[in-house]
């Protein structure tokens, strides 16, 4: 989120932001992470002072987008413009204006926006009763705080591998379902007098045109669902801080020509010293609530036959990693289905002797038939097919 508003700083440049803008963007140059979020900017102009004061950013995630299938989330897109429609810097608001008619040429989504007018009015109401030089401290005192506590937590961690191997560096590695490598090296420099913000604390080097950092061309709308996930996993690996959990959002969309529908589904949490994993229930950058049953059969053309925990999918171990769960829904009338979905090939990994957790699976069943669906799938849904996802289970940790 820093990031984009920094993109929208640079790119139009403060004296072409005025009172009433608002800001729409969701390209992953921008500081996006897949298209269906959109991400609404807006300056904060107080009394006299030239320019604006804050910046407030809202993001949010959209059910469709546009693209090649309902949801936005084709498992097989290979460019950014399959996936929805792209927006860098567009103003959806000029000076107080709606720019409805512009708008309209990309999609209607006017509802963001009142939400911006009260997070202003919210910002003005602290200045006004603390006064703009104290809100600003405090401001600043939240980004000192975290880069201190970011800071010790390194020269701790660093101290003590270095007292049991003689080294600083961390390295871990894990693979995506199609084999594809996340490697993580860490460099930790216990002696270095870090000052200034997070970002001198922490530096990211990652090459050009990899996994993490592709073309602004590629599709990415996998990358803040599945691989964000995996990329927590292989940090907590390098610390040896925690088992891997589900490693996955368990993405689930269907729809056709009018309606569209999108959820992601829990799994089991990896397991650390001296806590086990958590069972039914989203990890790392997720923290969605499923739709409730009742709405869910009474807006969609969909029968819910079984949400409950997948006993025993958590790896074992002194600690044990936690349960996935098992979703089956059944169509009634034609629609088209997409899974986007991680560890339906490589397990989720226990730690320091614990066992792995189950992998998940995506089944299809229509009439006598049963189907693996495999992790990544656009298939088209006939009436009274049954569709079942077995969520990974959680690593377990310790020998047991």
């Amino acid at each position: 989120m820093q990031y984009a508003v920094r993109y929208q700083i640079d790119s139009l440049g403060l004296e072409s932001i005025n009172e009433g803008d608002v800001i729409l963007s969701n390209h992953p140059r921008a500081g996006g992470s897949h298209l269906p979020d959109l991400t609404v900017i807006t300056p904060v102009f107080f009394k006299n002072i030239a320019g604006p004061v804050f910046f407030l950013a809202n993001r949010g995630h959209h059910a469709d987008i546009g693209g090649i299938a309902p949801g936005s989330m084709p498992p097989h897109a290979n460019f950014l413009e399959e996936e929805g429609a792209t927006f860098v810097s567009f103003k959806v608001v000029n000076k107080g204006s709606f720019q409805e008619d512009l708008l309209l040429e990309y999609m209607n989504q006017p509802g963001s926006v009142p939400g911006r007018l009260q997070g202003i009015s919210l910002v003005c109401d602290l200045i006004n009763e603390y006064g703009f030089d104290v809100v600003q401290a405090y401001m600043r005192h939240i980004q000192s705080t975290a880069e201190e506590s970011v800071r010790e937590m390194l020269k701790e961690v660093g101290s003590n591998i270095y007292q049991r191997s003689g080294s600083t560096r961390l390295q871990a590695c894990d693979s995506m379902d199609d084999g594809t490598e996340i490697q993580l090296s860490i460099t930790i420099d216990v002696e270095k007098q870090f000052i200034l913000t997070l970002s001198h604390v922490v530096k990211i080097s990652i090459p050009d045109g990899t996994l993490l950092s592709p073309s602004e061309l590629a599709a990415v709308v996998g990358g803040n669902v599945l691989t964000s996930q995996r990329i927590c996993d292989v940090i907590l690996k390098a610390f040896e801080a925690v088992a891997a959990s589900q490693g996955c959002m368990n993405n689930l969309t269907f729809g056709d020509d009018s309606m569209g529908y999108y959820e992601t589904i829990a799994g089991g949490a990896g397991a650390g010293d001296g806590f086990n994993g958590r069972s039914a229930i989203h990890t790392h950058m997720t923290n969605t609530r499923i739709t409730d049953p009742e709405i869910l059969e009474s807006r969609y053309p969909v029968i819910l036959r079984e949400f409950s925990v997948r006993e025993n999918s958590g790896g074992k171990g002194k600690w044990r990693g936690g349960d996935g769960v098992i979703r089956s829904l059944q169509f009634r009338r034609p629609l088209c289905l997409s899974l986007l979905t991680e560890r339906r090939v490589f397990a989720p990994y226990g730690l320091n002797g614990g066992q792995n957790g189950a992998r998940g699976l995506n089944i299809l069943k229509r009439q006598s038939r049963v189907a693996n669906l495999g992790g990544k799938i656009s298939i088209n849904i006939e009436t009274a097919d049954i569709l079942t996802v077995m969520t990974p289970g959680g690593g377990g940790y310790g020998a047991y």
